[in-house]
């Protein structure tokens, strides 16, 4: 990727193959190779959900920022919907370091991928991408290679729940130091976010999925969910469905933050009921899709699907976020006809009694040379036949 001759090549080759920049061509290959919850806490976003994510904060079109940022699908929906005027991508693993370089060249972006590690910040590598006559260059030095840390649209799927320092200096980074706390050492779920959130311009919303322990779990993500309800940041909680991901069934959850927020009022939407059954795994269709925008755009309420929840509501509920708390998806079973059951019952009594009756007959005409048997056989008709009376 960093030979300019090579790349041009490679590019070209490839497009004889496929002309079709709106995907990940590598996204099916490295979900293969590298999505792996266990130990790397690794799952790849799948297209549909990228999708979703982009579409909800399209309005912020401008510049784009992302942190474990993979190969780049997250990206590539961006740039399929709207190209931004710049990309700046974060990611650690060298292995899909090049890949994301391939998908953002050979669209021809103009941007900066950082390998580093997100929470600490500690840098191994940037490349810088300009915009070339059909591809962009790429040259790698040590520096940030950006100036503008804020940027109009943010979206990120970390790993979920992975474990990192939380060292207590970082208590006076820009990036957590208003909310007094760090994430767990167990989990920095809520890192990923506050490092998203710092990065997003004022008068702008960001979108990341996360898993659902982040609604609801106390302690240091207790406070910084508070605090983050009490700046009226939280915007929206999206519930998609179970099994949507490669390598994990879980359900996950995309929070929608605003920087620029008319109320603290929260969207609750349950989306979690609506998908296509694949053969592996779940999908968001489009007519899911285009249901959950419309009704986040609309902030109305849904029966059995959407909420919009207010501050003082949220409080009473002690700031815990799951989705069943302000979205009942309950439905009541149909009362029942009594005088349908009690037809019923008539009907099986017939039923009962006519069969009782031909099975009467049929043991009066069996037989036997032992005389004791035969004494069981009439009584047994007796009785039969006293309940047929």
């Amino acid at each position: 990727m960093l030979d300019d001759q090579q790349r041009t090549t490679t590019f070209e080759n490839f497009l004889k193959v496929s002309k079709d920049l709106n995907f990940d061509w590598f996204h099916e290959y490295f979900t293969d190779e590298q999505a792996e919850r266990k130990t790397k806490k690794q799952d790849f976003t799948p297209e549909s959900v990228t999708k979703l994510m982009n579409l909800l904060i399209k309005e912020n079109y401008g510049t784009y920022f992302e942190a474990a940022a993979g190969t780049g699908g997250m990206l590539i929906s961006n740039w399929a919907i709207k190209p931004a005027h710049y990309y700046c991508v974060e990611e650690q693993s060298d292995r899909a370091i090049p890949f994301l370089l391939f998908n953002m060249a050979i669209r021809n972006v103009k941007g900066t991928v950082i390998q580093c590690d997100s929470l600490t910040q500690e840098i191994k590598m940037t490349y810088e991408l300009k915009p070339g006559k059909k591809f962009s260059s790429i040259n790698a030095s040590l520096d940030l290679g950006s100036d503008d840390l804020k940027f109009s649209q943010v979206l990120m799927n970390p790993p979920y729940s992975l474990k990192w320092s939380a060292d207590k200096k970082l208590l006076k980074d820009p990036r957590f130091a208003d909310y007094g706390v760090l994430a767990p050492k167990s989990k920095a779920d809520y890192a990923f976010l506050l490092h998203g959130l710092y990065h997003l311009k004022d008068g702008c919303k960001m979108a990341i999925v996360l898993p659902h322990g982040i609604l609801f779990r106390g302690a240091a993500e207790g406070k910084i969910r508070k605090k983050l309800l009490e700046k009226g940041y939280i915007d929206a909680v999206i519930g998609l469905p179970e099994n949507l991901f490669n390598a994990t069934g879980i359900p996950t959850v995309v929070l929608i933050l605003s920087k620029k927020p008319s109320d603290k009022s929260v969207m609750f939407i349950d989306a979690s009921r609506d998908f296509e059954k694949m053969k592996n795994q779940n999908k968001l269709r489009d007519t899911d899709i285009q249901k959950i925008i419309e009704t986040y755009q609309s902030r109305e309420d849904v029966e059995r699907y959407a909420h919009l929840a207010k501050f003082d509501e949220i409080e009473e509920n002690d700031f815990n976020l799951n989705i069943p708390r302000f979205v009942d998806t309950y439905v009541p079973e149909p009362p029942i006809d009594l005088g349908e059951v009690v037809k019923n019952m008539i009907e099986t009594d017939k039923e009962l009694h006519k069969n009782t009756h031909e099975l009467a007959k049929m043991i009066g005409e069996l037989a036997s040379d032992d005389p004791k048997m035969m004494e069981d056989i009439k009584s047994l008709q007796e009785y039969l036949s006293n309940e047929c009376d």
